[in-house]
């Protein structure tokens, strides 16, 4: 029986864990919205400031993989409340900025904080809460991050309409603080391996996954076939193939290929890549449909998004408190599934007159509902397919991978909005397609995820512990239950 204090210690986990989270999604979406203001405030043109987004979303995919055995390392607790931290500071940093090569560099600061604590509050809350209630904990987890995500440009649209800019970063203030004294009691206790990751394969891994993004959010911009996009890619291939030999041959990797052996994090992790290519796309493209075919406003736009922010959050809640349990497998299949239907349905329909009541509503409902049950499904199947020492670092690579999904979506959309002819909305429609397809090959790797309960497979051969030392207990990956 959990007593009262390990109760409090609980909830009060879950409690900073989803705040944190919610501050960094929400930075990723928010800001889209202050690019024009801050290209007028500092005199740049908007290819230059739209880098105040890349800036972050870079550093943010990199390090998300190695942040995840680092919090096993250092502690979930000690490394959250860094990033909340450093995530805090950096926020200050932006709303002050003086000059805008010193804004970019503290939004790249702030990707990094929010890839050290995005793992780590997962990671936190899964050793903290019960077993019998971390799907209901996941499910707040993901619904913060879903809300956030989704929310951010109608949030961002009135605070800019209505303050300014840099208000924007200033909303991080007090909650960053707020989590820093309260999450102070959480320290207390907390297990940690000391074991820090290989530092060399996390730099390795960092300069792979930030080439790639680098070269996808270049290419529209600077050609497929550029020297920016080729180099690029080079750096990614050699960057990645040394990664992956010295995650061979190290024994604290920071790439922790041994959890693929499991094969519900394997198709996790393949999921979460098409997942978070459709869904980075569609969030893209409602935006920028909207505010070109419908002719809407900035708010408008974001405002229009915001009833399917509701549903995905409010499905991401309630999961965790239906009386019928929901597996991995079945949340992953039918949200994908019903993600995919209303997005071919916008393909087919969509035009340049505005049809808000009659078609975006109903679509953007059964949307929501759709990524509310994927995002949960893919979390908990990630999660739950190791043991519990490795739940930040299962976190951290599932959420790479989805990151690296959403700059493939991304750069797609470009691609497809740039080359299909056609007036009106033939290239929007073209690009709601793609997602659709995604989306239905994302169902059906949900189909793959195992439906019962998982076996653990035989560990790794661990070295001979120094001499006066007990050894470590061997790790067990769950997942692959014949």
């Amino acid at each position: 029986m959990t007593s009262p204090t390990a109760a409090r210690r609980a909830s009060l986990a879950l409690l900073l864990a989803c705040a944190g989270t919610f501050l960094s999604f929400l930075d990723a979406t928010v800001t889209n919205l202050a690019v024009p203001p801050i290209a007028d405030a500092f005199g740049a043109s908007l290819t230059t400031v739209s880098w105040v987004a890349t800036a972050y979303v870079i550093p943010f995919a990199a390090l998300l993989a190695p942040a995840g055995p680092l919090a096993d390392a250092v502690g979930r607790a000690r490394l959250f409340l860094a990033g909340v931290a450093a995530f805090t500071v950096s926020s200050l940093l932006i709303a002050v900025a003086p000059n805008l090569p010193l804004l970019l560099g503290a939004r790249a600061a702030q990707g990094l904080a929010a890839a050290l604590l995005v793992p780590a509050s997962l990671g936190l809350v899964l050793a903290e809460i019960p077993a019998e209630r971390r799907r209901a904990a996941i499910g707040l987890w993901s619904a913060a991050g879903a809300l956030a995500a989704a929310a951010g440009p109608a949030l961002g649209g009135v605070i800019v309409e209505a303050l300014d800019w840099r208000a924007l970063f200033c909303l991080n203030l007090p909650v960053g603080i707020g989590v820093l004294i309260a999450g102070r009691k959480l320290l207390t206790g907390e297990s940690r391996t000391g074991r820090a990751p290989d530092l060399a394969g996390s730099l390795l891994l960092a300069l792979c996954v930030g080439a790639a993004v680098y070269g996808l959010t270049r290419g529209p911009e600077h050609g497929w076939s550029s020297a920016h996009v080729r180099a690029a890619a080079g750096v990614t291939v050699l960057a990645g193939a040394a990664t992956v030999v010295r995650a061979l041959r190290h024994p604290r990797p920071a790439l922790r290929l041994d959890l693929f052996r499991s094969r519900s994090f394997a198709v996790a992790s393949a999921v979460s890549v098409a997942y978070g290519a459709a869904l980075f796309a569609t969030m893209l493209l409602g935006v920028l449909f909207m505010t070109d075919a419908w002719d809407y406003s900035a708010l408008e736009a974001g405002l229009a998004m915001s009833p399917a922010a509701l549903v995905t959050a409010v499905v991401g809640v309630g999961i965790g408190r239906l009386s019928l349990t929901l597996t991995p497998r079945v949340m992953v299949a039918v949200g994908s599934a019903l993600v995919a239907a209303p997005t071919a349905a916008l393909a087919l329909l969509i035009d340049t007159e505005p049809r808000f009541w009659t078609l975006w509503l109903p679509a953007g409902t059964v949307m929501g509902a759709g990524v509310g049950l994927a995002t949960v499904g893919i979390s908990t199947a990630s999660a739950l397919s190791v043991a519990p020492q490795h739940f930040a670092a299962a976190t951290g690579m599932v959420m790479a991978a989805r990151q690296i999904g959403g700059g493939l979506g991304i750069a797609a959309t470009a691609v497809i909005v740039a080359e299909v002819p056609g007036p009106g909305a033939e290239p929007y429609a073209a690009v709601y397609w793609f997602a659709a397809a995604v989306n239905v090959a994302a169902a059906l790797g949900g189909l793959a995820l195992r439906p019962t309960a998982p076996r653990p497979p035989a560990p790794n051969p661990a070295p001979a512990p120094p001499a006066g030392r007990t050894p470590p207990a061997p790790r067990v990956l769950e997942g692959d239950q014949r």
